[in-house]
């Protein structure tokens, strides 16, 4: 197993698709590192060279990309920010609800949990 920025990446699949298990790369991200370390997009990953490997990671480093505990740490300091000063963003992400405008009357159970049922106690 190929292992780049501190994560065992997929040996199976072909190189882009397998630096996305990197936190901070996508698949744009993924396919320009391609280019700048000179390697074959085609190719899986148990197919690339020791050198090919250290030229991904050279060009990781080059590209400057913020991978792995740097981008959470980043990401991370970004919401504590916003709730500090108190924007709208910073407010939904304090009340645990959907952040990018999304509707709440149906759906968006994932930000806000299990759903309890209001106003049916019992009588007196």
């Amino acid at each position: 197993m190929a292992r780049i920025a501190g994560v065992d990446i997929p040996r199976e699949k072909k190189v882009p698709y397998s630096l996305c298990y990197i936190h901070g790369i996508g698949l744009t991200q993924a396919k320009n590192i391609c280019v700048k370390a000179k390697v074959d997009e085609d190719k899986r990953v148990k197919d690339l060279t020791d050198n090919q490997v250290v030229a991904i990671r050279d060009a990781i480093t080059a590209l400057e990309i913020r991978v792995e505990g740097e981008h959470r740490t980043q990401v991370s300091m970004n919401i504590k920010r916003k709730r500090d000063i108190g924007c709208y963003q910073g407010l939904r992400h304090r009340r645990g609800l959907p952040v990018n405008g999304q509707r709440t009357k149906t759906n968006s159970r994932t930000r806000k949990g299990k759903r309890r049922t209001i106003g049916l106690g019992k009588k007196a």
